[in-house]
């Protein structure tokens, strides 16, 4: 059973960037692909963005110049380098693992292991 333990949020000013990290107890070589979301108080959880095995990264369009998600397969971890945050921008975030991208729209139902979440304030 993999294990997924988000770290890195916190409390920022608008503008400011933050780095969060998505680290997996299990091997990440072979997952399909990863994926960041976020829910804020009141809302539907939503996506940021998702990675697949190939590399190939999809982001949802209000976070679109402003974030990249990267791997690190030799330390199991995924990336979410976010720039230029914004208070809209405040969530819970959480990565998901194992999961199926298709014609570049990750499938949240197919996602087989969630973390906790990381919480990121922008103010």
């Amino acid at each position: 059973h993999v294990q997924l333990v988000e770290s890195g949020g916190g409390s920022v000013q608008a503008g400011g960037s933050l780095k969060l990290s998505c680290t997996s107890s299990g091997s990440i070589f072979n997952m399909c692909a990863m994926a960041w979301y976020r829910q804020a108080p009141g809302k539907e959880r939503e996506l940021v963005g998702s990675i697949t095995s190939d590399g190939t990264t999809t982001y949802t369009d209000s976070v679109k110049g402003r974030v990249t998600i990267s791997q690190d397969y030799a330390k199991n971890t995924m990336y979410l380098q976010m720039n230029d945050l914004r208070p809209e921008d405040t969530a819970l975030y959480y990565c998901a693992a194992d999961g199926m991208v298709v014609a570049g729209i990750p499938i949240v139902s197919t996602f087989n292991y969630w973390g906790q979440g990381t919480q990121v304030t922008v103010s």
